[in-house]
């Protein structure tokens, strides 16, 4: 018998029998649909993990810092400017960071200097805490920041607001009779409604005057010394990164300003006039992010920058971590959904079992017509290949109800999260169901093959 005569009588022993046929499709869906909805959601919610780090730690940046040496002493007598640069080799300089800016696979690289937190007030009174940070405002679109509203700009006294930066600002006499309130009475919900309340409430800042604050704590006056800059104006407004709400923005006020800017605000708000605890020195840094093109070659661009002697640090051991933690869930999907298809294996051996009992007639008849050992042993191998395949397909079916019930239901709790099927997945499930159905039906074709001829056509 050719391949083709085999595959026909298969099909309609497999049509023929529908209970038994059902019964095994069922079993087999089930563990082929449990396989690929659990590598499914296990597949989404690692994407949705990884994009939620990479979002918070840029696993495409690097952030590199001085590296060690023989720091040199300033002022020192009879040094001159190369000297010092040779005692002093990890330095974070001008220079350094050109070359890294030239280097392969490097998107950007730009100073990204904390000086602090301050508070800002505006021209109407209202006031706010902010993160000052000193960088290239021009670097900032390089960095997957988006501007709402205007853009940088290389004049002294311009700065640039996140989004967080523009809620919640509060007039002073408001703010301080709140605060007065929250320590007086704590647990007072309403209060802590309307503070919540006012910490989301946007306001109009693009091309607003403002004004930084700084106080001195360390003085032993009961009144501490109050500090304020000069005029600067917000030049842009940065949009909300994709799948931050407000509430949560508000966690984060950033205000962007330039080296010089961030230089001469230091020397407007400092307390300290020999220094300041944080000093940005014209052309020197003490930290700067690097953007790489890819997660693929951020170890090849640190080995480079690391050839500086300045110190490369990522995020990318996260990254480790969190394979890690979702190849054991993944693993442990794959084990619930093989066990699901042995135990449909038990099932589809004891119906093909069966079904060689029933067909004895069948089988000697075709033996007497010529048929062999090995042919027999096909066509029952292939009827449970044909049940596998036919109940991976249904599995496949009943994954895609799957998912789409779960996203209903995430949707419906408003998280962010979304499951999806990978196409690899598919043919792993249909893989798993045909070899269940294949190896299940091993034993019956080799009973099959097995039956006396003329015994089965005298007993029948």
């Amino acid at each position: 018998m050719k391949i083709r005569d085999i595959s026909r009588m298969a099909w309609d022993q497999v049509k023929r029998r529908k209970v038994v046929t059902g019964l095994c499709m069922a079993g087999i869906s089930i563990g082929c649909a449990a396989i690929i909805a659990a590598l499914s959601i296990g597949q989404s919610a690692q994407v949705y993990v990884t994009n939620e780090v990479n979002r918070n730690f840029k696993m495409d940046e690097i952030t590199v810092t001085p590296g060690g040496g023989i720091p040199s002493s300033k002022g020192s007598s009879g040094s001159s400017s190369g000297t010092s640069s040779n005692l002093d080799p990890g330095k974070l300089t001008f220079q350094k960071l050109k070359i890294i800016q030239g280097l392969n696979h490097v998107v950007a690289a730009a100073p990204f200097q904390d000086t602090g937190y301050m508070q800002m007030l505006t021209v109407d009174n209202k006031i706010t805490d902010v993160q000052v940070i000193a960088t290239d405002l021009r670097m900032l679109t390089k960095y997957d920041k988006t501007f709402k509203q205007g853009g940088p700009s290389d004049l002294a006294g311009m700065v640039v607001l996140n989004r967080g930066a523009t809620l919640g600002l509060i007039d002073l006499e408001t703010r301080q009779k709140i605060f007065e309130t929250m320590n007086n009475d704590p647990f007072n919900q309403d209060v802590m409604n309307q503070y919540n309340n006012l910490m989301v409430v946007p306001s109009e800042m693009y091309r607003q005057k403002v004004q930084l604050q700084a106080q001195d704590y360390s003085s032993s006056s009961t009144q501490p010394a109050v500090k304020l800059s000069s005029p600067l104006q917000v030049s842009g407004i940065l949009a909300t990164p994709s799948g931050t709400s407000d509430d949560r923005a508000t966690y984060d006020k950033i205000m962007y300003v330039s080296l010089e800017t961030a230089a001469q605000l230091q020397k407007e708000l400092s307390f300290n006039s020999d220094a300041t605890v944080q000093s940005v020195e014209e052309g020197s840094y003490n930290s700067i992010t690097v953007k790489v093109d890819s997660m693929d070659n951020i170890k090849r661009v640190e080995e480079l920058i690391k050839k500086l002697s300045l110190n490369a640090n990522d995020n990318l051991y996260q990254m480790d971590q969190l394979k890690e933690q979702f190849d054991m869930i993944k693993m442990a999907a794959l084990g619930i959904g093989v066990f699901i298809l042995v135990i449909a294996s038990i099932s589809i051996i004891v119906a093909m079992t069966m079904s060689t009992h029933q067909r004895r007639r069948q089988i000697g008849i075709m033996k007497v017509l010529g048929a062999n050992m090995r042919q027999i042993r096909n066509m029952f191998i292939t009827e449970a290949a044909l049940l596998g395949l036919l109940g991976g397909l249904l599995g496949v079916l009943f994954s895609y109800l799957i998912i789409m019930g779960l996203n209903k239901l995430v949707s419906s709790s408003g998280d962010g999260l979304s499951f999806f099927i990978p196409l690899v997945t598919i043919p792993i499930g249909l893989a798993f169901a045909i070899m269940t159905g294949v190896l299940s039906g091993i034993y019956p074709a080799i009973s099959a093959s097995r039956t006396d001829a003329l015994t089965a056509i005298k007993r029948d």
